[in-house]
């Protein structure tokens, strides 16, 4: 009787250490799919950011390329203080 006893409570960890294993593995396989989406949407952000910078640095050549005559003026961040400063 004692002998089937512990076969009984070693087949009950037995199972239960299966389940977290299982439980585990499912995390696992989740976290998986977190982290790859997580990595598309950095590349996505980096390549906007790249994009941006890009535009940012046409509108700065564009704004030095052009004659103070036109109508718009560069900004000068010293020189265009508001009135509360």
């Amino acid at each position: 009787m004692n002998q089937s006893n512990n076969k009984d409570a070693a087949a009950s960890i037995q199972d239960d250490l299966q389940t977290q294993v299982i439980d585990l593995q499912m995390n696992v396989a989740h976290l998986e799919i977190t982290v790859e989406r997580l990595d598309e949407v950095i590349a996505r952000q980096d390549k906007d950011i790249q994009t941006l910078q890009r535009q940012l640095q046409l509108i700065y050549k564009q704004i030095e390329n052009q004659d103070p005559e036109s109508g718009i003026a560069p900004f000068d961040v010293m020189a265009d203080k508001p009135p509360h400063y």
